[in-house]
């Protein structure tokens, strides 16, 4: 386990955020299953975990362990068992906003966890980050645009916010992702807020 940032159960039990959350798995078959799970909260806060696998989770790829590069001899050996993470995510991350950049996979992965666990399997769920990036926008946005202008303003400059960011490559591990997916929303956070104050600047000039 990896704890990255300030002590983070103080400060989510009061106040709800944003939380970036990212699986690796053991491959894109029907049968996989979580092997890697992040997540980052909007102001930074992180952990990253090793999840061990349960006694009836055999799938394994070896074309997907050279992309993650996470041997299963690593998950057996240094992975936290998923009932201990399973409730430490329940307690960390219940009453949150949590998203993902592709909620169908995360959130299967995520179910498998939680089952695992024995832990009801809808107790967290994942929303996509990019209606996220469209509902901040949006929302800062609201005064400043007029309606008919909004959605096409607000996905001009998510686009532009995103497409200005540094190029790099997918990770493909997950505390690596989710980071990205947290920096994707910053970007578009800001440029929406400085969209937003410069037709103040304007209406008021």
């Amino acid at each position: 386990m990896v704890k990255h940032g300030a002590e983070i159960r103080f400060r989510v039990l009061h106040s709800q955020m944003l939380v970036f959350l990212d699986f690796e798995a053991s491959s894109l078959a029907r049968h996989s299953y979580p092997i890697e799970v992040a997540w980052v909260f909007e102001d930074g806060a992180s952990e990253t975990h090793l999840i061990r696998p349960a006694p009836d989770w055999d799938d394994w790829d070896s074309a997907a362990e050279a992309i993650h590069q996470i041997p299963r001899e690593s998950l057996l050996r240094n992975g936290m068992p998923p009932e201990a993470l399973g409730r430490r995510m329940i307690d960390l991350l219940a009453g949150h906003d949590l998203a993902a950049s592709a909620p169908s996979w995360d959130g299967k992965w995520l179910s498998a966890l939680l089952r695992a666990a024995g832990l009801p399997r809808h107790a967290l769920r994942l929303r996509d980050t990019e209606e996220i990036q469209r509902e901040t926008a949006r929302n800062i946005l609201l005064d400043s645009v007029a309606g008919e202008h909004l959605e096409e303003e607000v996905e001009r400059i998510r686009t532009a916010a995103i497409d200005a960011l540094p190029k790099s490559p997918t990770a493909h591990r997950a505390l690596a992702d989710a980071q990205a997916e947290r920096a994707r929303w910053l970007a578009v956070r800001d440029a929406a807020q400085q969209f937003r104050n410069f037709r103040r600047r304007y209406n008021d000039a």
